[in-house]
């Protein structure tokens, strides 16, 4: 596949600088991009790098200085590179057998599949399940007994999801995840650990998507929820009763314990931790590697471990930095103090 600088640009409502006839076979990262390629610069902080790139053309922003190569100049060229990206993506997987049942996959009679669903080879569908027009289950998957799932869903191999779940509509699961795990809930009398039973389910809304190995357990009473259009890394883990909010980003390794609810909009760094029964404000960051004990305000930066407001964080980082210079000045006047209290006395 092959486009011109100028298809791309009309693609993307952008304006070409330089030659407009390029061709264009792919696209790559500004340092591994090649003549054939095209690269794009959205952080100015790797505006040097512009210079060595072999590109054949670049996707920039309107404020940034024009380069050496042919270019498209657009508003947001991030947003501008995932469209021109999808011009040249491989082919996405085929259906599994699309659409209809592969000949050894086990579905209930009493399961529902909607017009256009594809279930794969050893995939298994049990009683009174019900799955959405254009919905595509790829192989070993397992879908439990009264499970509800909508449209246009992919669900990736090896993904479990148990009993009397609910899946929206266009939601994609990748390999390996499971959901409606029972929580982890037990009542220790003396030195038995009695196991709470977990009686909810998990719940998830419209055009959500979970990377692969997320664990999401269902709730102890009532649901796990994640809202409409939020975005789970890969090997996420919630646990019971964790609500996510709309359109909240969840990066890798997260894990967020019981109760425990996240605001519209927020976003959480890789293997950040987040305790049990807290807030999340709407719009609230929380930094990698952070451990979230208290809530944290709308609109707010945590970080650290206990988390606390960023630029509290990064003092307290700084003044951590200067303790060696600090002790050398401490020893310095404890030896002056010495020598005075030496000296004889007038």
């Amino acid at each position: 596949m092959e486009r011109t600088l100028e298809e791309l640009a009309r693609r993307v409502g952008g304006t070409v600088f330089g030659d407009g006839a390029v061709l264009i076979r792919g696209v790559c990262g500004l340092e591994d991009a090649g003549p054939d390629d095209i690269t794009f610069l959205a952080n100015p902080r790797y505006a040097s790098k512009l210079a060595q790139t072999r590109a054949g053309a670049v996707v920039l922003s309107e404020q940034a200085p024009k380069p050496a190569i042919p270019a498209i100049v657009v508003k947001d060229p991030n947003f501008a590179f995932i469209a021109i990206a999808k011009e040249f993506a491989p082919a996405a997987p085929a259906a599994p057998a699309s659409p209809g049942v592969h000949p050894s996959a086990v579905v209930a009679a009493t399961a529902r599949l909607g017009p256009g669903v594809s279930v794969g080879p050893n995939a298994v569908i049990e009683e009174e399940a019900s799955i959405g027009e254009g919905t595509r289950v790829h192989a070993l998957t397992y879908i439990g007994p009264h499970v509800k799932m909508g449209r246009e869903c992919v669900i990736y191999p090896h993904v479990s999801i148990r009993e009397r779940c609910v899946v929206g509509d266009r939601v994609i699961i990748h390999c390996g995840t499971a959901i409606g795990s029972d929580g982890f809930g037990y009542a220790t009398l003396g030195d038995v650990h009695h196991k709470i039973p977990q009686n909810g389910i998990v719940e998830i809304e419209d055009d959500v998507e979970i990377g692969a190995n997320c664990t999401l357990d269902r709730a102890r009473l009532g649901r796990t929820l994640v809202k409409r259009g939020a975005k789970l890394d890969n090997m996420v883990h919630l646990a019971h009763n964790v609500v996510v909010g709309a359109r909240a980003l969840l990066a890798a390794q997260v894990g967020i314990a019981g109760s425990s609810k996240v605001g519209d909009g927020a976003m959480l760094g890789g293997q950040a931790g987040v305790g049990g029964h807290l807030d999340i404000g709407p719009g609230g960051m929380l930094t990698a590697q952070s451990g979230l004990g208290k809530d944290l305000p709308p609109g707010e930066m945590f970080a650290g471990s206990p988390a606390q407001p960023f630029m509290k964080t990064r003092r307290a980082e700084a003044a951590l930095s200067r303790v060696p210079e600090m002790l050398n000045e401490i020893r310095s006047l404890r030896k002056k103090v010495e020598a005075l209290e030496q000296r004889p006395t007038p």
